[in-house]
């Protein structure tokens, strides 16, 4: 659930606030809009190192990482959500080299913010996302903590304003650089930014207001769903800062590999293997079906190997729509290696009744195409 804002800068977890901004600094150089125009990859690496730079350099949020927590804001929440949220011309990252924009303002955080949505990977079998199922399954995340109700204070008292920023959330400083004396804003480091102090953090969550635990959730799995769609939950995700509201959770299903049928959207394939005599004379297959019952698939006298046959609405349920997919069942045709003398007599005999003879097969002798004529085909000769 929770993201690695260290790997993603590419820090070690002792790194100090002036190697996290030096590893920022050297990532942004590379992935910034300015110098990636119309590059959505790079743009979105952008947003992610810089949600991680945010995080680090917050003594509070660092502290929840290092708990094993997630405190990332969601993009757009609240005037907390910094660069993250967002991205402009050079002079933003020029404002991160030297500290903070000229002058500029963002005011405190809300101590309330939205929180994450969390994911979960479940496997199920075949025969489950034929009929559908409901699931029971686990999940790590914040939820409101309940000794203090998301407040992050033991008592009933309200946030003090932090005497150190006077409630602003910022510290300015006038600091010389290479384009001379610049006015730099930073999160005040007495408040992390909110410009307010809880007199008496909640023992239980240290202030946060949420607390990480272990839940069971039943997730509902409709009959037909793919392998790798996720199923949203809502607000069973985490919960925000300060008992912000819950994200959503998303169950991402994934299917074990069947050991008869393999999968194709709606639609199953499932190979026969039909002795020599019977793909001659022609016979009926029993085919297992995912829902428990059989399915009798008729072979045609003279089917060869390699053919197809089609049965409609014996596939896998459609999830948006009614119906079923089809199964196509591919003709295996089993040719005997060890043959006793009463077998290989009644061949002979067939054989010398037939009078047909090993040849090389010619273009356009059959219907079947030739093995040149496809390698041809795939060679695009």
């Amino acid at each position: 659930m929770a993201r690695d804002y260290y790997g993603i800068l590419g820090v070690d977890k002792s790194a100090t606030d002036q190697q996290i901004k030096k590893a920022y600094r050297k990532l942004a150089r590379k992935y910034h809009p300015d110098v990636n125009p119309d590059n959505e990859e790079a743009a979105e690496k952008f947003r992610e190192i810089s949600v991680a730079q945010e995080v680090l350099l917050d003594p509070q949020k660092r502290q929840i990482v290092d708990m094993g927590g997630d405190p990332m804001e969601q993009r757009g929440a609240g005037a907390g959500a910094g660069a993250g949220a967002g991205f402009g011309g050079l002079g933003d990252i020029f404002a991160e080299f030297f500290g903070g924009g000229a002058g500029a303002s963002r005011g405190p955080r809300s101590r309330v913010q939205p929180g994450n949505d969390a994911l979960l990977r479940t496997q199920i079998t075949l025969e489950e996302a034929y009929t559908g199922l409901k699931k029971e399954v686990t999940v790590d995340t914040a939820v409101l903590c309940d000794r203090c109700q998301g407040t992050g204070s033991n008592s009933k008292d309200k946030p003090v304003t932090c005497n150190h920023c006077h409630g602003s959330g910022e510290i300015q400083e006038m600091q010389r650089s290479l384009l001379g004396q610049v006015m730099t804003a930073r999160p005040c480091p007495q408040c992390q930014g909110f410009g307010e102090i809880i007199k008496d953090p909640c023992n239980h969550c240290g202030g946060d207001g949420r607390v990480k635990k272990r839940r069971d959730l039943t997730v509902n799995i409709p009959a037909g769903i793919g392998n790798g769609m996720r199923i949203r939950m809502a607000s069973q995700g985490e919960v925000g800062h300060g008992g912000g509201p819950a994200g959503d959770l998303y169950v991402e299903v994934h299917t074990t590999p069947h050991e008869v049928f393999e999968r194709d959207a709606d639609d199953l394939h499932v190979t026969l293997r039909v002795p020599m005599v019977d793909a001659a004379l022609g016979t009926t297959c029993t085919v297992p079906q995912l829902s428990g019952e059989d399915l009798a698939v008729d072979v045609d006298p003279g089917t060869q190997p390699g053919e197809s046959i089609t049965i409609a609405d014996a596939g896998m349920p459609r999830l948006r729509t009614d119906g079923y997919g089809k199964l196509f069942a591919h003709i295996d045709v089993v040719v005997p290696r060890d043959l006793d003398k009463t077998s290989q007599d009644l061949l002979e005999k067939l054989r010398d009744h037939r009078s047909d003879d090993a040849k090389v097969k010619a273009e356009g002798d059959g219907q079947e195409e030739s093995f040149f004529s496809r390698l041809r085909g795939k060679l695009r000769f």
